[in-house]
């Protein structure tokens, strides 16, 4: 039996976090009077940190056999590292709050991931239907934080994100550990896997991919506040993105029967390539922008359930914590960090519309690399 709802209770609570920490955090950095280049350090902390925990976590979970005591682990001393949040304002203390967070919070969700394909136990079309939860769950915090914050102090946002995360405890608490397979009797090594030319394209392409997500993610809000929306428009904004996320999660069985998964990923680089071109140069035209949150779900939802299924067929039983710790490590991680460093120095030197020109670039890059790199109908899983 799959525990569908404790697993999509987990997911709903941990991109609840990201909905209110995402889209707001940067505002409250900055009502706290901390420079732009400040917050693209702090909030490119989360990303360091994926560029560490998620690997040191998923050697540890790989040699240990089990990924539950791991998880919730990880999501008390992220409760833990959040609540220095609420004792100072001081830089120096934002920052060591904000590493600590990170280190632990990035844990996480790599490990659930392994527990979710081993529950599913070869049926990756399902994982967008419990994945999807993660999306409803940010709907409902970056929407009913934009209207509440439009009325409460934005501090209030401190004591509203320690509550999610106190959520996802609970949940992490309730997740049962998955059966492991057996190992296959002539284990693969991780090194042979890395040196597949697919396995490399795919893993370049999504550092740019996230690259290319690194303005969207620390100063899209501020760019639209600063262009004269409601931060109440802005919460629909970031809704609309996940709505378009959310009909491709649960739209994935088809699309997985329908078109490889290397077809789903170049679609999804293009998609990103005009989609960060149209927020930069066309954020005074909502309809421009509504067009840009759309193709969210091509950006981030094909892309991101394209690759997590990639991932967990190459790496196979015996590397599988590791193989999902290295996708978050490298794309979320170094991708999410480079990119958000590179914006938050190129925002107020050259402007919003040639720093998201860049994350443009940034798509095009990822998309060069995987269509040369990975070759048509080489290493392509097989379709559920």
């Amino acid at each position: 039996m799959i525990p569908y709802w404790r697993l999509s209770g987990y997911y709903f609570f941990y991109f609840a976090f990201v909905g209110a920490f995402s889209p707001y955090f940067g505002l409250y950095l900055q009502s706290i009077g901390q420079s732009a280049a400040q917050i693209a350090v702090l909030m490119s902390l989360m990303s360091v940190m994926r560029m560490v925990a998620p690997t040191l976590w998923g050697w540890l979970a790989d040699r240990m056999g089990v990924c539950t005591p791991i998880v919730r682990l990880s999501a008390f001393l992220s409760l833990l590292g959040f609540s220095g949040f609420l004792l100072t304002d001081s830089y120096a203390w934002l920052f060591v709050s904000m590493a600590l967070l990170a280190f632990f919070w990035s844990a996480a969700l790599p490990l659930v991931e392994t527990l979710t394909f081993a529950h599913l136990s070869g049926r990756a079309g399902r994982y967008g239907n419990i994945r999807v939860w993660g999306s409803v769950g940010f709907i409902l915090a970056v929407l009913g934080l934009g209207y509440l914050l439009d009325g409460l102090p934005v501090r209030a946002l401190l004591w509203i994100t320690l509550a999610v995360l106190a959520g996802i405890l609970l949940c992490a608490l309730t997740i049962p550990e998955a059966g492991r397979p057996r190992t296959p009797p002539v284990p693969v090594a991780l090194g042979e896997i890395l040196r597949r030319p697919e396995v490399r394209a795919l893993l370049a392409a999504c550092f740019f991919m996230s690259a290319a997500h690194g303005a969207l993610y620390v100063f899209y809000s501020l760019h639209l506040v600063a262009h004269g929306y409601s931060k109440a428009l802005v919460g629909w904004m970031w809704a609309l993105g996940v709505l378009a996320e959310i009909a491709v999660f649960m739209g994935m069985p088809q699309l997985l029967r329908a078109f490889s998964l290397r077809g789903l990923l170049i679609w999804s680089f293009a998609a990103a390539v005009l989609r960060f071109g149209l927020i930069g140069w066309g954020a005074d035209s909502l309809w421009i922008l509504l067009v840009a949150q759309l193709l969210h779900g091509a950006t981030f939802g094909a892309y991101h359930a394209a690759a997590v299924a990639a991932v967990n067929r190459w790496f196979g039983v015996q590397h599988q914590a590791r193989g999902q710790a290295l996708y978050g490590s490298i794309s979320f991680g170094a991708g999410g960090m480079i990119g958000g460093l590179v914006s938050g120095y190129t925002w107020e030197s050259v402007g919003p519309a040639w720093t998201y020109s860049l994350g443009s670039l940034f798509a095009l890059m990822g998309l060069m690399v995987l269509a040369w790199g990975w070759r048509r109908g080489v290493g392509e899983p097989s379709r559920t």
